[in-house]
């Protein structure tokens, strides 16, 4: 199963045509951008956009697949009481 994610994580690394030095590369400037202590904050807030973005995605998907059990079907209204007969 570890071979499966690697093979996934060198797909997309082939993909966008990064490899280890930009990678580094990438992180240092982040780290001089923000300092230490910052980054937890600023992952931490990309990780509560994800999550609100996730649960936004499956409230559609739920909308989209809900069946539309609340609107009743012209063949099964119930008739008015007026056209009715009276038994006798």
């Amino acid at each position: 199963m570890e071979g499966l994610g690697r093979s996934k994580i060198q797909l997309i690394m082939t993909l966008l045509m990064i490899g280890a030095p930009e990678i580094i590369f990438i992180v240092l400037i982040v780290l001089l951008l923000f300092g230490g202590k910052k980054i937890p904050e600023l992952m931490r807030g990309l990780g509560k956009g994800v999550r609100s973005f996730k649960e936004g995605m499956s409230d559609v998907e739920e909308e989209i697949k809900k069946p539309l059990d609340n609107e009743p079907h012209k063949a099964e209204q119930p008739k008015d009481k007026g056209d009715e007969q009276p038994k006798q």
